[in-house]
């Protein structure tokens, strides 16, 4: 007999610095004194997004005012299986304050300081890590032209890149894959290697990115600390989550230069696609840094860019 099921709304709520807001669990509720992202069950004839700011109100006493959806887990306990459908909520009206007995702290990704975390929200600290931009490398024809537009690009933030030059082979991708690693590394930011995850190994990057057709023939996660996918449909989501991907790009969302005519997704269709998964999801495909809010409020973790990341 499978256990009962609980429907929750969770808030990852997060301040203009980036910081978010951790609660420790009250003494009279089940795991007292383990620390969780705010939330609570979904009532009957509620959508997930009116349990998240009735929840947020009463144990809060705060008033959402902007939140998109993100991820959705599922995590079994003993007697009871948990299915918690996160939000980032990144504006509100009033000051958090505990209404039930609980602790706050706000804490970063990368520097949590309060313990035990609830075993369910764990995934979800990782997620974060990820930023909300991932640049795609254009160099072309000119390797030399490209390595100052990713020193800008580093200066202004961006902390994620995927190496992805198909004209380049062998030793000369080795070689300018290794340039944008020192560059990155220097600067504290992650390269993720296209297809190539014997390369990333040898060059100390710090992923790769599986391609749709190594996804479906790839019968464990390599073993790097970052692994995403290219994904363009439902099926191919459905293999990044199964083989535990940290997160996937899925494609194309708008027209692009580069296939012009060819068939998109559309936001809706995005949207559809996304809801429910369990991993990150970056939309890719015509897209620039203007449209990551946009992104955002039909589920996608972030956007990657192409030309964009490098203008």
């Amino acid at each position: 007999m499978s256990n009962p099921t609980i429907h929750v709304a969770a808030a990852v709520i997060i301040r203009p610095d980036g910081r978010f807001l951790l609660a420790s669990r009250p003494a009279d509720k089940p795991y007292p004194g383990y620390w969780e992202f705010p939330g609570g069950k979904i009532e009957a004839g509620e959508t997930a997004y009116e349990a998240l700011v009735r929840e947020l109100d009463e144990e809060l006493g705060i008033h959402v005012t902007h939140a998109t959806p993100w991820l959705t887990r599922q995590f079994d306990y003993t007697k009871l299986r948990v299915v918690l459908s996160f939000f980032r909520v990144t504006a509100w009206q009033g000051e958090p304050h505990p209404r039930e007995g609980q602790t706050f702290a706000w804490q970063s990704a990368d520097d949590i300081t309060v313990a035990p975390l609830l075993p369910a929200n764990t995934p979800i600290i990782q997620a974060l890590t990820l930023p909300p931009i991932l640049g795609i490398t254009q160099a072309g024809d000119d390797i030399a032209g490209f390595l100052p537009k990713l020193d800008h690009a580093l200066t202004q933030g961006l902390k994620l890149i995927q190496v992805r030059e198909k004209q380049l082979t062998g030793s000369a991708l080795s070689e300018f894959a290794q340039a944008v690693v020192h560059r990155a590394h220097a600067a504290h930011a992650r390269v993720i290697i296209n297809a190539d995850a014997a390369l990333a190994q040898q060059i100390q990057a710090d992923g790769v990115q599986l391609t749709a057709a190594q996804l479906a023939a790839i019968g464990s996660r390599p073993d790097l600390t970052l692994v995403g996918a290219s994904c363009h449909n439902a099926a191919e989501l459905d293999l990044a989550e199964q083989l535990g991907c940290d997160y996937a790009l899925l494609s194309p969302v708008l027209p692009t230069a580069s296939h012009p005519g060819a068939p998109t997704l559309g936001w809706e269709q995005f949207a559809s696609l996304t809801s429910n998964r369990s991993i990150p999801i970056y939309a890719l495909g015509g897209l620039n840094a203007a449209d990551l809010e946009l992104a955002q409020q039909h589920g996608a973790h972030g956007i990657a860019l192409l030309r964009g990341a490098w203008q």
